[in-house]
């Protein structure tokens, strides 16, 4: 193969790649034999015309095409080692020509990685919180815990709001039952509101053994289907619970903790409680750095980083929103948005992740940052234990490649703190700016899971 005509220009680059006659011929026999089991010529069985006649009925160029597909990657990765160039997403093929000698020449063109001019980015000053734990904070993580622990226990009197019911139910529309509508043995806490508006308040009262038909009105940005329907659930309580809360006690502690008095796990409580929000501290001085340096750094990122940083979000809260029995549409739909408008929406947010990205990899560029092998496995073994996997399924699931980038990104961001200037209170233009932050509308968040490759 050979690479000619190698330009760049407006952040893309091209070349062409020129595959000699024999090798294109063979890929144009290939493609003949892989489509003449579809080609249908009168007076040959199915599957048994020449290729001679076949051509000279459609074209020469009639297997071409798929010729060309199938040798396109081999003849993009020579060029691409021959131009030497780093790229980002999928190349296109601008063109191919069959020259005089019979070998096939192709024209590829793809998006050049961003180049980044970088800012400063050592000793900027950013805010960064005390990581303070208080007395309070201590008592509300103790009474978290111990509302987690409260025992369930059936009641036999009216159930009230902070009860939990345990029902069966089915909705009906214009009296035919409808899908998605029943359940049975479902435990519904009253005042959630985990139901459809009105659901929980109805059974507000009820006791177990008791039978009630609930009027519903659903809202008009609920499913499709149902969307400002009126609908008639019918409901059984088979059983009305409320919880009991442990004493915090020493038993308490025994009961779920290894310490033996309850004084001895509230300090745990306190030490935990300070190490979040030392992480937390941390984690907020550095986003306050990252932001500050990403705003210095001149780049371009190219439209198809964009898209494809654009569609992996999507992807991502479109598993999410499953999990919860919605597709894409229908969860859009309650918060009055289309899967376009979403796009939109959250295309600022991707184009500033990439911006901040290949900041902190340049970064690590010029700061010589890379990490070891060791930290390569560490990260291994601590993704494997995070998610409950084998460890050599997370080797497999994951590229190396992947793995570095991720540590890379780490030490880029430590980096900026280790050269970061800590102030004990905000800037000016970080309080003016904290209001609207805090107005700002946030997307649900994606499921965690490990990244693949």
């Amino acid at each position: 193969m050979d690479t000619k005509n190698i330009e760049r220009k407006d952040g893309k680059v091209s070349f062409q790649v020129t595959v000699d006659a024999e090798a294109f011929e063979k890929a144009v026999n290939d493609a003949y034999l892989r489509n003449r089991k579809n080609i249908m010529i009168p007076g040959f069985r199915k599957g048994k015309a020449p290729r001679k006649l076949i051509e000279s009925m459609y074209g020469t160029g009639v297997f071409y095409e798929d010729a060309v597909d199938a040798i396109a990657l081999d003849c993009w990765k020579a060029g691409l080692e021959e131009a030497k160039d780093r790229t980002v997403g999928d190349p296109a093929i601008t063109n191919y020509k069959v020259e005089d000698d019979k070998s096939m020449t192709i024209t590829f063109e793809a998006a050049l990685y961003p180049e980044v001019t970088l800012g400063q980015y050592k000793g900027l000053s950013a805010y960064k919180p005390a990581a303070e734990v208080t007395e309070e904070q201590v008592d509300a993580e103790l009474e978290n815990i111990r509302k987690r622990n409260a025992r369930m226990v059936a009641v036999d009197r009216e159930a009230k709001e902070g009860d939990i019911v345990v029902i069966d139910f089915e909705g009906f529309l214009n009296g035919k039952p409808f899908d998605g509508g029943k359940g049975e043995n479902h435990s519904l806490e009253l005042g959630s509101g985990s139901f459809v508006p009105g659901f929980e308040d109805q059974l507000i009262g009820a006791k177990a053994g008791e039978t009630r038909d609930l009027d519903i009105t659903f809202p008009e940005n609920y499913v499709e289907d149902l969307a400002g329907k009126a609908v008639v659930f019918k409901v059984k309580v088979n059983e009305v619970q409320e919880r009991q809360f442990p004493d915090l006690d020493d038993e308490f502690a025994q009961d779920v903790s290894e310490f033996d008095t309850l004084e001895a796990y509230r300090e745990s409580v306190r030490e935990d409680l300070k190490k979040k929000a030392e992480e937390k501290s941390t984690n907020a001085f550095r986003g306050a750095l990252l932001a500050k340096a990403a705003e210095q750094v001149s780049v371009t990122i190219p439209d198809v980083m964009i898209n494809t940083r654009v569609n992996s979000i999507v992807e991502d809260y479109e598993r999410s929103v499953q999990v919860q029995g919605y597709t894409l549409d229908q969860y859009l739909g309650m918060m009055n948005m289309d899967e376009r408008g979403f796009r939109q929406f959250i295309r600022p947010s991707a184009e500033g992740e990439i911006r901040s990205e290949v900041m902190l990899e340049k970064i690590c560029e010029v700061e010589g940052l890379e990490p070891t092998q060791e930290e390569i496995d560490a990260e291994y073994q601590n993704t494997a234990e995070r998610f409950g996997l084998p460890l050599e399924q997370v080797q497999n699931m994951l590229n190396t490649e992947v793995v570095k980038h991720q540590l890379r990104m780490q030490k880029a961001g430590d980096f900026l703190v280790a050269n970061g200037v800590a102030l004990d209170k905000p800037e000016e233009d970080e309080k003016e700016e904290a209001p609207a932050e805090e107005k700002a509308e946030e997307a649900p968040a994606a499921e965690e899971k490990p990244a693949e490759e």
